[in-house]
């Protein structure tokens, strides 16, 4: 491989040109926060030099945009991808990388009963009139057609998780086996000098094991449940095989961003590394090209036939997210650091319309040093319960985490339930793993000294240690438990649903999502809204064009993925519901400018 930093591939950047092309208005007009470039003809002093000629310029090598090049690529069109950070990947690289995708080859396959009309059903139940009806459409369509072309023309294989239920089963349509995939094992060497460059992980595998996401489940119970310990062993067994193979295995967002550059380098696609987007080149009304900073200096990548936007949302401009949502709000994402809205300030600025700018992939965090901890399993999993600052529990803990902390930001008594705590006894700690702490070890001290966690040998002490009022934290437990002894949540129906049991305990009963606090000592562990990424973005029809305000489309732009408006709207229908339709708007974008030369 090259030793040339911007570009990972030794193809040439298209039909590289020695003219210039004269656009904004000095250098400053190329920064991140530069007013739009109407045309060329408008500028009144830079000359920028054009990097290469293509047919479609891609941003973001991330799940949507590298699908979206592979697609364009495989359809004869002259592609190139642009990459903020040092890394492919984004976000998706970094996740566990479920995929909900209805009626797609591979749950088909396994024996899923999904029908087109049963998943339409089941979309629009959960998405709401919102979400234009077209859009919708347009999704469960192209997603099987994604997965198909993606499994023809990349090295990666996908594995129904089969029992990871849709988020709200009970819904017509729902299905309470599950929807969704994830990527297979893959070789890290099909890569070659190019693996160096993935995104890491947000939470490392154990070393030596191989895990898919659907293992964390059992993972969590191996302490106590034989399944669970035989599902540890195949991950180590896994492991060792792979080893001894000289293989460099990857799972879940690994293997995804893997096995989409790799099908990206089969097909000869330059993905250009530490070249940021800084706007939207517009020609005669048109999206023609990106403005880049490509080795420090500005530079121009023509695309006569158009741009994707793929760059992912804006969780980590906390200008952005104190204009559009609701305080309070701080550094609480695993999306990817380099996600910074640029590529949405672009679109805006190239004259598209915004939208749903005040909502996230929310889930429930612990502000641990560091990277947060995106809380999944360890709130459903019985003995603990979720209180706010009166001590009082607020919401189902086993609900999807998006609709967790959408409670946490409704008022109550005048103020969300922000900070929350999440209780445990030791009794919990003695059996369940925590993010990646074994049962039975100590909480790291750096959680103590930064107010993450708490301990104390009584429920009162606690209570005095996160500042709530003692005697309602006690009734409270003692509300809890008589409920945990029953079986049923009558307060807020834990475990009604069979999502809620998914990441439960099999071995209590009578309700696997519900056991009784009494073992000292008690932990609370601080809870804050913390996400996957943002949701809003550029709004965008059923064919991924970027509209304006009033509904037009701009010639030549797309959006796909946190870049663009969720087709989920103000939900999450299941497991993968941020990349399943990124990949699939990416490949309708892509198709789309196939279709109409």
């Amino acid at each position: 491989m090259p030793e040339n930093p911007r570009t990972t591939e030794a193809e040439p950047l298209g039909r590289p040109s020695r003219r210039t092309v004269l656009a904004g208005a000095g250098a400053a007009a190329l920064t991140a926060s530069a007013v739009s470039f109407a045309s060329p003809s408008s500028a009144a002093a830079a000359s920028v030099p054009v990097l290469g000629d293509y047919d479609v310029v891609v941003v973001g090598a991330g799940a949507s945009g590298m699908t979206a090049a592979l697609t364009a690529a495989k359809r004869g069109l002259r592609t190139i991808v642009v990459e903020k950070a040092p890394t492919f990947g984004g976000s998706a690289a970094r996740s566990g990388a479920g995929v909900w995708i209805p009626n797609n080859p591979v749950i088909l396959a396994a024996g899923v009963p999904d029908t087109p009309a049963l998943a339409a059903q089941y979309l629009a139940a959960v998405v709401g009139p919102e979400v234009p009806a077209a859009r919708r459409s347009a999704f469960l369509a192209n997603g099987p057609r994604m997965i198909s072309f993606v499994l023809a023309n990349s090295p990666l294989r996908f594995r129904f998780m089969a029992g990871y239920s849709d988020y709200y089963p009970e819904l017509p349509g729902g299905m309470p086996n599950g929807r969704s995939i994830e990527p297979d094992q893959l070789d890290g060497n099909i890569l070659g000098a190019e693996l160096a460059r993935l995104n890491p992980s947000y939470l490392a595998v154990p070393a030596g094991m191989v895990v898919f996401s659907a293992d964390y489940k059992w993972l969590n119970l191996a302490a106590v449940n034989a399944h669970g310990a035989d599902v540890a062993a195949t991950c180590l067994a896994r492991g060792t095989a792979a080893a001894l193979a000289g293989q460099k295995p990857l799972t879940m967002g690994q293997s995804l961003a893997a096995g989409l550059r790799a099908g990206l380098m089969r097909a000869g696609v330059p993905v250009l590394l530490n070249t940021p987007l800084t706007d939207i080149y517009m020609a005669g009304g048109r999206a023609a090209g990106a403005y880049v900073t490509s080795n420090g200096s500005p530079a121009l990548i023509t695309a006569s036939r158009g741009v994707i936007v793929g760059s992912g949302g804006f969780e980590h401009n906390l200008a952005m997210r104190a204009q559009y949502q609701q305080a309070p709000i701080g550094q609480w994402s695993v999306g990817a650091k380099e996600n910074t809205g640029d590529g949405i300030l672009a679109g805006q600025r190239a004259g598209a319309a915004l939208g749903l700018l005040d909502d996230a992939w929310w889930g429930p965090a612990i502000p641990i040093p560091g990277t947060p901890y995106f809380c999944l399993a360890e709130r459903t999993l019985p003995g603990g319960l979720m209180v706010n600052q009166a001590g009082q529990r607020f919401v189902n803990e086993a609900a999807p985490y998006s609709d967790v902390v959408h409670v946490m930001y409704a008022k109550n008594q005048g103020a969300p339930d922000i900070p929350a705590w999440l209780i445990v006894d030791q009794n919990y700690r003695n059996r369940y793993l925590f993010r990646d702490i074994l049962p039975t070890l100590p909480f790291p001290d750096a959680w103590y000294q930064n107010g993450s966690v708490s301990k104390a040998w009584t429920l009162a002490s606690l209570a005095g240690q996160i500042g709530v009022p003692a005697q309602t934290l006690v009734n409270t437990v003692i509300r809890f438990n008589e409920e945990a002894w029953s079986g049923k949540d009558s307060d807020f129906h834990r475990g009604d649903s069979v999502y809620d049991h998914y990441y439960t305990d099999p071995a209590v009963t009578p309700n696997s999502g519900l056991g009784v606090l009494w073992e000292a000592p008690f932990y609370a562990l601080r809870i804050v809204p913390g996400d996957l990424g943002t949701k809003g973005g550029i709004q965008t029809d059923e064919r991924a064009r970027a509209l304006r305000p009033d509904g037009s489309v701009i010639p030549g732009l797309y959006a796909a993925g946190n870049a663009s408006v969720a087709v989920m709207g103000h939900s999450y229908a299941g497991a993968g519901s941020t990349i399943g339709p990124a990949m699939t708007f990416g490949y309708v974008a892509a198709n789309d400018i196939a279709d109409h030369p």
